[in-house]
């Protein structure tokens, strides 16, 4: 296979599209912020475009390409995805298809599954059943305790464990009441939350060194992932070679798997027995300059600066048509 000709970004009028109205609006906002920056500050023509005032319907005639710093509903689901490919407007990252996959929990997790590629066990929240059957599938299928969480949502946002029926039973009653309308309750795996970074750099695909993360919290929950003081960083990871190195290949098989594009994350649960299992991955990972990709890949090499030119970069090396 050839690799195209890519064009010179510096001739291009490169949107930084971000904000939006997730409710992930913030981590977008402080994405969307630190790539425009970095991409200015390196002499390229850039602007930074919240969808939530300005529609993807008028881009056209304003940028080249779209480098997308949005995050959770409606940015890395597909929709966005599409409304770029329907203007003809080159954007950054997977398509249509592989973010719509990897946005939907349920539906990631039944493909990774069936490739034999370890996630913990999961059941969706179903609203036309009772709370008492629920409760029960919950109980016969899983155990306890369990992890909550929106089946299409990020950033630890609405999620929490859940040690028996009398703390599950409200979390399945306020289900769907909120900004999500579905929910996962998934098997709880003690361990340390670990986290692959991919990105194509001339066109090759580079595995960046594992990143992990421990916290007195919980779990790695939305408060630990914005205070620094709540948390310890590796990366590269001080677990052992043997894991990090599984969790690499797997990650590597998942981006394969989802027909991902440009640039992935992975996110794992490295247990104390030695089990490493897929919770998630992020299809439009967060692109602040001190958040987990521009860790890992300043650990592999790559300035931040760099990294958000190779991440505009790979709007440019997608196929001629990809679903």
């Amino acid at each position: 296979m050839t690799t195209p000709t890519l064009p010179d970004i510096a001739a291009l009028r490169i949107g930084v599209l971000y904000g939006g109205h997730s409710p992930e609006r913030p981590g977008s906002l402080i994405s969307g912020e630190h790539a425009a920056k970095a991409l200015a500050g390196a002499g390229l023509t850039t602007e930074l475009i919240d969808l939530a005032i300005t529609p993807a319907s008028v881009l056209r005639d304003r940028i080249d390409v779209a480098l997308l710093g949005l995050h959770g509903l409606g940015g890395e689901d597909g929709k966005i995805q599409g409304a770029l490919e329907t203007a003809g407007i080159p954007y950054t990252g997977s398509g249509v298809l592989a973010s719509a996959l990897g946005m939907h929990k349920p539906t990631f997790k039944k493909l990774i599954t069936q490739a034999r590629i370890d996630t913990p066990t999961w059941t969706v929240i179903d609203p036309n059943v009772s709370v008492d059957a629920m409760l029960s599938v919950v109980r016969y299928s899983i155990g306890f305790p369990v992890f909550v969480k929106p089946s299409s949502g990020g950033g630890s946002l609405a999620a929490g464990i859940a040690h028996n029926e009398a703390e599950l039973r409200p979390m399945i009653e306020a289900a769907g009441s909120g900004a999500y309308a579905e929910y996962l309750v998934e098997e709880y795996v003690p361990g340390i939350p670990c986290t692959v970074g991919l990105i194509e750099v001339d066109g090759r695909l580079l595995a960046l060194p594992v990143h992990d993360v421990q916290t007195p919290n919980d779990f790695y929950d939305y408060a630990a992932k914005h205070d620094p003081a709540q948390r310890t960083e590796h990366c590269p990871s001080i677990l052992p070679a043997p894991l990090t190195q599984s969790m690499t290949h797997t990650a590597l098989a998942v981006f394969n798997l989802l027909g991902a594009h440009g640039v992935l994350r992975v996110d794992f649960l490295a247990s104390a027995r030695g089990r490493t299992t897929v919770l998630e991955v992020n299809t439009l990972p967060g692109l602040s300059e001190h958040g987990n990709l521009a860790t890992m890949a300043r650990a592999g090499g790559i300035p931040y600066p760099q990294l958000m030119q190779h991440v505009v970069r790979t709007a440019f090396t997608k196929a001629g048509y990809l679903p």
